[in-house]
């Protein structure tokens, strides 16, 4: 699936992940602020293959691939 398909589903909720990743049990996943959020806009993040939680900026690569998947 292309990345503006992933980025719909995303934002019904879905965790997605590339093939092209290397790491094992990576995918990324919008959260949505709410009252007790500091963030007051929505923003993308990931988790990363040691299990940890970053934000995260789409590449070029990531953006034009069609590898995309549900988790």
């Amino acid at each position: 699936m292309n990345f503006g398909r992933a980025l719909d589903y995303m934002k019904d909720g879905n965790k997605l992940a590339r093939e092209g990743w290397n790491g094992k049990g990576m995918y990324i996943e919008l959260q949505l602020p709410d009252e007790q959020s500091k963030m007051t806009l929505s923003y993308i993040y990931m988790k990363t293959a040691d299990g940890n939680l970053v934000p995260w900026l789409a590449s070029q690569t990531d953006i034009l691939s069609c590898d995309w998947s549900i988790i």
